[in-house]
């Protein structure tokens, strides 16, 4: 800027140089007001008491009567077993360190991926929390394929997804070595193929470092919390879609998709890639589609823990845009082969 001398000639003046006095940085601008959870929830049930005689008489209607025992229902069922799920996986993130795994692991890729996926069955939890642990993994020295597998078989085959199966399919009791045996081998293929065509430039591991320095029972609160935020919210989404499923969609047409093992097959495969469900509450939802074979079923629950929208971000936030996009086709592709192949073995068409 410019200002003039006392005989008129214009003279060069530096701007004023930011107060240091509270270290040399110019005050932050002001950020705008952004509602949280809190506020907004405060907003809806506002909403709700202001509103409360039309949603009464909306929601006495026989269809909204329907509507809402499917969804009590699956949720109740479902939140006990998504409830004991996070806990054990948050007392393992914060009290057995990843390099337990590492030390057990064959050097062997041909060994190391089958013990890998077995070894998943040690880790009862949500998909979720899984992600970020195979980077741990590979950062403390396991080969990504075994990692990989790991990652898959962990949500897939642990004891409390198994026992919630079977809670689920009382009248199907094949269903959980079904499952068993389709987690399996679809962790076990994929490791294996990742072992031939992956490629180290697509994959980048970030090692998460927010457990650092903290404390085990902080470390078990914090993830137990944000896994059973996360699984929660994912679990009303996916009973919301089966109860809006079973009413409002016309019995003759899911009847029709049903009487077609390729149909069936294709929506719930579909539709567990879309609703990406915690793998502690998916057999419920499934469950919940009566018209549906089980072979289509079966599909669902392989499918789900393995790959859905929610693992593919996950992944390429962690490993990197590179690596999902051939990483999530592959397991797609992988888990409804195994899926459907499994369950005619079972039950035949």
């Amino acid at each position: 800027m410019t200002s003039r001398d006392t005989t008129g000639t214009p003279v060069d003046v530096d701007p004023p140089a930011p107060d240091d006095s509270l270290g040399g940085e110019a005050p932050a601008a002001k950020r705008g007001y952004r509602p949280g959870s809190l506020e907004l929830f405060g907003a809806v049930l506002l909403l709700a008491i202001v509103l409360r005689g039309p949603l009464a008489s909306w929601l006495n209607q026989p269809v909204m009567q329907s509507w809402s025992t499917v969804f009590v229902a699956i949720c109740v069922q479902a939140t006990p077993f998504l409830v004991l799920g996070v806990v054990v996986s948050g007392a393992i993130a914060a009290f057995v360190p990843a390099r337990v795994f590492a030390r057990i692991m064959p050097s062997s890729a041909a060994l190391a991926v089958p013990v890998a996926t077995v070894c998943g069955a040690a880790l009862p939890g949500c998909e979720c929390g899984s992600v970020p642990i195979s980077n741990r993994l590979i950062e403390r020295g396991v080969r990504p394929s075994a990692s990989l597998a790991f990652m898959l078989s962990a949500p897939a085959i642990n004891p409390i997804v198994l026992i919630a199966t079977a809670v689920a399919f009382t009248s199907e009791p094949m269903m959980v070595w079904a499952r068993l045996a389709a987690g399996l081998l679809t962790a076990v293929i994929v490791g294996w193929t990742w072992e031939r065509i992956g490629r180290p430039e697509w994959m980048k591991p970030r090692v998460p470092v927010a457990a650092d320095g903290q404390s085990g029972w902080r470390v078990f609160l914090s993830t137990v919390l944000g896994d059973f935020t996360q699984a929660a919210g994912f679990l009303v989404i996916g009973a919301a879609a089966a109860a809006t499923f079973k009413t409002i969609v016309p019995a003759h047409i899911m009847e029709g998709i049903g009487s077609s093992l390729f149909l069936s097959i294709a929506l719930m495969a579909g539709l567990a890639f879309i609703l990406a469900l915690c793998s502690e509450a998916d057999a419920f939802v499934a469950a919940s589609f009566s018209t549906i074979p089980v072979v289509g079923k079966l599909v669902f629950l392989t499918v789900g823990p393995a790959v859905d929208v929610k693992l593919a971000a996950m992944q390429a936030g962690v490993f990197g845009r590179k690596f999902a996009v051939r990483f999530a086709p592959l397991t797609f592709g992988v888990a409804v082969v195994v899926g459907t192949v499994v369950g005619l073995l079972f039950w035949g068409r």
